[in-house]
C-alpha cells in the first residue's frame, strides 16, 4: 500500500511538493510501517496523542461562552486542517504532510487562549511561545517523556506556522496561511454571535474583496492562493487580498481580541500566576513526567510545560483545590 502511495506522489505531485520518500527523517530511527508513509504515521500519532484530545477543552477566543457553537482550540485545528488540505490538493502538494502539520500546530497552546500564552511568557524567565511549546510537546512531552518522534518536515511546519515563520516546505507555508484564514473568519462568526460586533462594522474594502459570509470569504481566500501560487515555488496570497486579510486581522485585534481578552485577563492572570508560583516553589507536587525533566530543562520550563498542558476547566479545578476554601473548612 505504501509503495502505491509513493507511485501516486511521483505521478501527480508538483515538482515543488515534498514527497514522502524524500523526508529528512525522524529524530530517532525506527522501523518503517509497511502500509503508511511517514507523514501518514505522523498524522495518526498526533490524532491519538493526549495533547490533541485536550484541545477540545481549551479556549479559542471566547472563554466559557453561553452556547454550543463557539470555536474551541480543537475545532479551530480541524478548520486549519481542512483549509490546508484544500490548498495542498489544488496545488498538487503533499496533502498528508499538510494535514499532519495542521493537526499538530496548536498542541502546545495554553488554557485561556492567547491570554494564557502572554501570562506564561511574562512569568517565565525562559519565555513562552505556543509554536515552540507545540514542538516541545511532540518532541519531548508526549508518551510520558518519549515524544512522538515525528519527521523533520512536520516538526518544522509546527514550529514555523506563525505569521513570521519560515517553513522549509510549501506544505508548511500552506498551513501558515490556512491558520490565519481560519481564525480570522471563524472568530468573526463567534464575535458576531457573542455581540462584540456587527457584520456591517467589518472593513468594507476587505469584505468587498473576500465576501459577506464565512464560507464565501474562505473559498475566495483559497482560490486566490491557488491562482497566485499554481506552478510556482511558493504558496502565497495575491498582494491585494493579502493586504485585505491583514486589514481584517488588524480590525479583529482592535475591536474583538483585546475586548474579549479583557474579560478573562484578570482571572487568567491570577489563576496562572498563583499556579506558577505554587509549583515553582513545590516542584515535588508536579506529575512524575514533569519532575523527570527538571534536571535537564529547569523548573521554570517544566512548570510552563505543566500549566500549558492544562485545559481551561482543569486549570480552574487545580486553582480551586489549592486556593478556594471548601465548605466546612475541609
Amino acid at each position: 500500500m505504501k509503495e502505491k502511495t509513493y507511485e501516486r506522489e511521483n505521478a501527480i505531485l508538483s515538482p515543488y511538493a515534498m514527497r514522502s520518500q524524500e523526508s529528512r527523517g525522524r529524530l530517532r530511527e525506527e522501523p518503517p510501517c509497511s502500509m503508511r508513509t511517514d507523514f501518514q504515521r505522523d498524522r495518526d500519532r498526533i490524532i491519538y496523542s493526549k495533547a490533541f484530545l485536550r484541545l477540545k477543552n481549551k479556549t479559542q477566543v471566547f472563554f466559557a461562552p453561553d452556547g454550543d457553537h463557539y470555536m474551541s482550540r480543537l475545532t479551530h485545528t480541524l478548520d486549519v486542517s481542512q483549509i490546508a488540505r484544500s490548498i495542498a490538493r489544488e496545488l498538487s502538494l503533499n496533502e498528508d504532510l499538510a494535514e499532519a502539520i495542521a493537526l499538530g500546530h496548536d498542541l502546545g497552546h495554553t488554557p485561556f487562549g492567547h491570554v494564557g500564552e502572554r501570562v506564561l511568557c511574562r512569568l517565565a524567565p525562559c519565555g513562552f511561545r505556543h509554536s515552540e511549546q507545540s514542538l516541545r510537546v511532540v518532541d519531548k512531552l508526549e508518551k510520558d517523556g518519549r515524544g512522538l518522534n515525528l519527521t523533520f518536515e512536520v516538526r518544522d511546519g509546527i514550529l514555523n506556522h506563525g505569521k513570521n515563520g519560515t517553513p522549509h516546505t510549501l506544505e508548511g507555508a500552506a498551513v501558515s496561511l490556512a491558520d490565519r484564514i481560519a481564525y480570522i473568519n471563524h472568530d468573526i462568526e463567534d464575535a458576531v454571535r457573542a455581540g462584540y460586533l456587527r457584520e456591517e462594522e467589518l472593513p468594507k474594502e476587505a469584505i468587498d474583496l473576500f465576501g459577506r459570509d464565512t464560507s464565501e470569504r474562505i473559498n475566495t481566500a483559497i482560490l486566490d492562493i491557488c491562482t497566485e501560487s499554481e506552478g510556482k515555488p511558493y504558496v502565497r496570497m495575491s498582494k491585494e487580498r493579502g493586504r485585505a486579510l491583514e486589514a481584517l486581522r488588524a480590525f479583529m485585534f482592535e475591536h474583538v481580541y483585546e475586548r474579549a481578552n479583557k474579560v478573562i485577563q484578570e482571572s487568567a492572570e491570577r489563576m496562572l500566576g498563583e499556579l506558577y508560583g505554587y509549583f515553582t516553589a513545590r516542584p515535588e507536587e508536579l506529575p512524575a513526567v514533569y519532575r523527570g525533566l527538571m534536571e535537564e530543562d529547569g523548573i521554570d520550563r517544566v512548570v510552563c510545560d505543566y500549566l500549558s498542558s492544562m485545559t481551561d476547566r482543569y486549570a480552574i479545578g487545580v486553582f480551586k483545590q489549592l486556593y478556594v476554601p471548601r465548605e466546612g473548612g475541609l
